[in-house]
């Protein structure tokens, strides 16, 4: 690969990295905004665990996951995380 291809896959490259960070600000900004209920606050956190996967796919691609391997941790976290509210909800009503 000579040099001036080199650098214009580090061009594209960075120019990808700053989208993401510019899509991950927007996400974050939005999850602070009230009245569109918890399933699009789900997506949004759904989203921004994309958008890190991303930066890891391009940045370090020995450690990346694929998505369905990214979803199914996605949903092991949430169902963990529904367990717990449960059990503490029914702690609280004893």
């Amino acid at each position: 690969m000579s040099a001036n291809e080199h650098n214009a896959i580090e061009s594209q490259l960075q120019g990808l990295l700053g989208q993401l960070k510019a899509a991950e600000s927007a996400l974050r900004a939005g999850m602070h905004t009230h009245g569109f209920g918890c399933t699009a606050r789900a997506h949004m956190e759904r989203a921004l665990a994309h958008i890190a996967e991303s930066y890891i796919a391009l940045t370090e691609p020995k450690n990346m996951r694929s998505v369905n391997q990214l979803v199914d941790d996605l949903n092991r976290i949430a169902q963990v995380t529904d367990d717990c509210k449960r059990r503490q909800h029914n702690v609280q009503r004893v």
